[in-house]
């Protein structure tokens, strides 16, 4: 029997490699070496006695197995976090804001993964700009903030650098005599704000014809027909056309995102840790 038990280190790493698609993104949430991950998925192979993952040049993929032990591994780890909880006393509430800019349609997943790296956090996460949530964050009414960078802040620790692009819906056009017609969020937004002012360095025209309370918002707009908008290619849906190259419309920059936070315990930061990996992923594809 003593030889059929598992490394829990090792069902954990085998579970972030699946998760995040990487043994490097593995290793950064688990505090270790890719080197180190690799050697805890090949002990736990041997002791299951068939691949777990397929290897491959430029992506990691589970074989049919591995899928399958997934679902256990998943609530194996789960288990032993409830276990671990009965002796920890109350749920650790983490307050977590995500500009709406940096909050796409992974959101759920992502949540999902930073909730099994600790069952046990009570997790609450708040949408706003990066400005209102810098303030709650100021005021430590949120423990953690995800934002783009803010022209007047020089802290936080940098995610990822994300690329933006002028999106259309595919086969719109524009009139050449007309401004540009452009759908944005409502201000104070640093994303409109930074769109606006490169159109007007470059001397294009233009006209805010809709103005959204939320990135999906404007993203409807762009596919309904309205005009433009500077977003990132994850935020639109399936189909819309980056139009900037066509029009003559100045480059985007690529936005950094920043994680703000003043959690120090260990299990808070490793959720948290996991929620940046995967992010990255997500980002990065």
């Amino acid at each position: 029997m003593s030889e059929r038990l598992l490394d829990l280190d090792a069902v954990r790493a085998f579970v972030r490699i699946a998760e995040l698609g990487s043994f490097t993104r593995a290793a950064e949430v688990l505090r270790t070496t890719q080197a180190a991950v690799s050697l805890k998925l090949k002990r736990l192979e041997d002791r299951l006695g068939f691949r777990l993952v397929e290897r491959t040049p430029r992506h990691v993929e589970l074989s049919g197995q591995g899928a399958a032990f997934l679902v256990h591994a998943r609530a194996l780890l789960e288990a032993h976090e409830r276990a671990l909880s009965v002796a920890g006393g109350a749920r650790r509430r983490l307050a977590i804001g995500i500009s709406d800019h940096v909050a796409g349609p992974e959101l759920p997943e992502l949540i999902a993964r930073m909730n099994s790296q600790n069952p046990q956090l009570l997790i609450e996460i708040r949408i706003g700009s990066s400005g209102d949530l810098l303030q709650h964050f100021d005021r430590r009414e949120l423990d953690t903030v995800i934002v783009r960078q803010h022209a007047d802040r020089s802290d936080g620790e940098m995610i990822v650098e994300e690329k933006f692009g002028w999106f259309a819906a595919p086969g719109w056009q524009h009139r050449a005599a007309d401004p540009l017609p452009l759908a944005t969020m409502a201000a104070p937004c640093g994303v409109r704000a930074m769109a606006e002012q490169l159109l007007d360095e470059a001397g294009v025209p233009w006209a805010e014809v809709f103005v959204g309370g939320g990135v999906m918002t404007v993203a409807a707009a762009v596919m309904a027909g309205l005009g433009v908008a500077a977003l990132s290619p994850r935020m639109v849906p399936l189909g819309a056309v980056d139009v900037g190259p066509k029009l003559g419309l100045p480059d985007l920059p690529r936005l950094p995102v920043l994680l703000h936070s003043r959690v120090k315990d260990d299990r808070g930061r490793d959720a948290l840790r996991a929620l940046s990996a995967a992010f990255r992923s997500a980002v990065r594809g």
